[in-house]
């Protein structure tokens, strides 16, 4: 079966909306309290809805695909800073799969999970560096969440695309200069964004009201 066919096909998108539901209950889930999974599940959910919104401000789009966009990225590795990687990871997975529901482009089951729930799901990985209430913490975080997108988008580069790399470069080096042109470009957005106080202020407020109200953040 065609899988760009399935996945515009209405089972396809209620198959991907169900998946996406299932990683918010897993990003949210807190073993000792409902309490505390229903706020995870409002941060979630509210940050995957920002990430989708700010993901479709397109302020550079690549010619084959990707795009420079107005901090989306950080909407999902912020999840990661105030819940912890599993949450950040978790989070990630669904907007990939919201994505892949909205305007899906799949030619193969590795490379839909390499460019869609794999890559998002990596930015998440920022909970392991967040640590401090500090600048270098932030940005920390968002370089291991957004190396952890490109190795995928890397590896999907080489495997699925290789062909439409120009001759001069060949498919390992143009997937590399193609991925970090534009994560690249947008990691730097954002750490400029973050530079900025009152930002990064309101990212520690909101940690440290979780923190408050739930009690200690995954580790």
């Amino acid at each position: 079966m065609d899988l760009q066919i399935f996945f515009e096909s209405v089972q396809g998108k209620v198959a991907l909306a169900a998946l996406l539901c299932i990683c918010l209950l897993v990003a949210s889930y807190r073993r000792d309290e409902k309490k505390q999974s229903a706020v995870a599940l409002v941060y979630c959910a509210v940050s995957v809805a920002l990430a989708f919104l700010l993901n479709n401000i397109i302020l550079f789009r690549m010619p084959q695909g990707g795009s420079v966009t107005p901090l989306s990225m950080f909407a999902i590795t912020v999840i990661g800073y105030w819940f912890g990687p599993r949450s950040g990871i978790c989070a990630g997975c669904a907007f990939g799969l919201l994505n892949m529901l909205v305007s899906p482009y799949v030619i193969s089951p590795m490379q839909g999970l390499l460019d869609y729930p794999l890559a998002y799901g990596m930015l998440g990985l920022s909970g392991v560096a967040f640590r401090e209430r500090k600048y270098g913490s932030l940005v920390g975080g968002l370089a291991v969440g957004v190396l952890g997108r490109f190795a995928c988008s890397f590896l999907s580069g080489v495997l699925f695309f290789g062909e439409y790399a120009p001759v001069q470069y060949g498919a390992v080096l143009w997937s590399i200069v193609y991925n970090i042109s534009f994560m690249g470009a947008e990691f730097v957005l954002t750490c400029i964004a973050l530079a900025v106080k009152p930002m990064r202020e309101a990212v520690f407020t909101i940690r440290d009201n979780i923190a408050n109200t739930n009690g200690n953040r995954e580790e």
